[in-house]
């Protein structure tokens, strides 16, 4: 078996037990995830093998996790220095920095469903034996998030705004293109090799024995994230996502009707606030695919509408 399909196993089976012994969703599935973003240590100190960390590429085979405190200086070296492993633990620290933002959604089912989604489409990619990892946040705003090494987020408000389950798909696949593409990573490094974040970073946690994350770095991945990616990153991650969606068997325009509800979406409602301030204007991402699709997916389209609350009606009733 795979390690990523092994992995993929451990964590169903893991909510469904948590769920059948009635612990509380929220705090349970609170648990699993932070339980992903930190190696699992043995009982010599080193990191377990066979743990939820060393599926996440970081322990055993894959080599020693690390500091948050040695992020920065990470990121100052050269991309081709940055192996796979590394890459996984400054996303993990970022993605810490995410749920420090915000909550996962307590809604078990919604979030085994999303990871299964988000799983089957990582599949298709070039870089399918990453530690893919989805999760819903609780937050009533139109967003979706990802950080290097395959740590993949969307809100609460997003699943409430798309309803096919292609559009959700298509929006996934964007995500997971920014992974494949190393878009974050290499944003982030810009940063660092700027000298920001080697100085914020390097002041403040130098005296964090307990390598746990600081409010300075939440603030910073707060920052980074508030920014956005350049726009030509955007664009790339829109025409590999509705190509890798195709792949995953999808209506490749569930995208293109994602971007058409925001194209009708006032500037100014603030659920969409952060989407709009982040990414390229709707009309740009739509003329953009029409130029890279033309009609070529055409045959791909018309598939049945299935909605995301039938799929989950469907899982709720196995």
């Amino acid at each position: 078996m795979s390690r990523l399909k092994s992995w993929g196993l451990i964590c169903l089976v893991t909510l469904v037990s948590m769920q059948a012994q009635g612990q509380d969703a929220g705090k349970a599935l609170g648990g699993l995830f932070q339980n992903l973003l930190r190696p699992a240590q043995n009982s010599n100190g080193g990191n377990a093998g066979g743990s939820l960390g060393g599926l996440l590429g970081v322990g055993g085979s894959q080599g020693q996790g690390i500091n948050v405190s040695e992020v920065a200086g990470l990121l100052n070296q050269s991309m081709e220095q940055i192996d796979e492993p590394k890459e996984i633990e400054i996303g993990r620290q970022l993605a810490s920095v995410l749920l420090g933002a915000k909550p996962l959604h307590p809604d078990m089912a919604l979030q085994r469903y999303v990871n299964r989604l988000g799983r089957w489409i990582s599949l298709q990619s070039t870089r399918p034996d990453l530690p893919w990892s989805f999760a819903v946040l609780d937050d009533p705003g139109f967003n979706a998030f990802a950080t290097p090494g395959g740590f993949v987020f969307v809100t609460k408000g997003l699943i409430d705004q798309v309803t096919d389950e292609s559009e959700l798909a298509g929006i996934l696949a964007h995500e997971i293109a920014h992974v494949v593409s190393k878009h974050h990573l290499r944003a982030i490094q810009k940063t660092a090799k700027a000298g920001l974040l080697s100085k914020v970073v390097a002041s403040q946690l130098k005296n964090d024995l307990a390598g746990g994350i600081s409010s300075q770095l939440l603030s910073l991945g707060k920052d980074l994230y508030s920014k956005g990616l350049d726009q030509d990153d955007e664009l790339e991650a829109d025409r590999n996502g509705v190509a890798l969606s195709t792949r995953a068997g999808f209506d490749p325009y569930g995208l293109v009707a994602v971007l058409q509800m925001l194209r009708t979406t006032t500037p100014d409602n603030p659920l969409f606030a952060l989407t709009f301030s982040t990414h390229p204007a709707p009309q740009a991402r739509l003329d953009q695919i029409e130029l890279a699709m033309g009609q070529r997916l055409d045959t791909f389209a018309g598939k049945p509408v299935v909605t995301i609350a039938h799929r989950l009606t469907r899982a709720g009733n196995r």
